[in-house]
């Protein structure tokens, strides 16, 4: 039998801390703002979320703005935060983290 080496690509390494740190980021918000984590509606924010997440991801590399995993986590949670409050859910005040860059471009993605 042949030998995975997939895990040991640098890329799919680092693409897997880029999906951890995304996914602790969500749950942390999604806790914080009271939401069960079984809640029938998370799995639409989510993807809602990631829809935004992928048109501000790339341009933030484009930019030179996102560079690594806690980059990934920022603007993942921005874009999540930004989904739950159009939808009615009240999140906790100063619960997202503050990086003006990110938040300036999220401005120009969110329009």
């Amino acid at each position: 039998m042949a030998e995975d080496t997939w895990g040991l690509d640098p890329q799919v390494r680092y693409m897997r801390r880029v999906f951890a740190s995304m996914e602790g980021a969500g749950n942390n918000l999604i806790a914080s703002a009271g939401i069960a984590p079984f809640d029938e509606r998370l799995r639409r924010f989510r993807e809602m979320a990631l829809v935004l997440f992928d048109k501000a991801w790339s341009s933030a590399i484009r930019k030179g703005i996102a560079a690594d995993e806690e980059d990934a986590a920022v603007i993942y949670t921005h874009c999540l935060a930004h989904i739950l409050s159009t939808r009615g859910i009240a999140l906790p005040a100063g619960f997202l983290p503050t990086n003006e860059a990110i938040q300036a471009l999220l401005k120009e993605v969110l329009r």
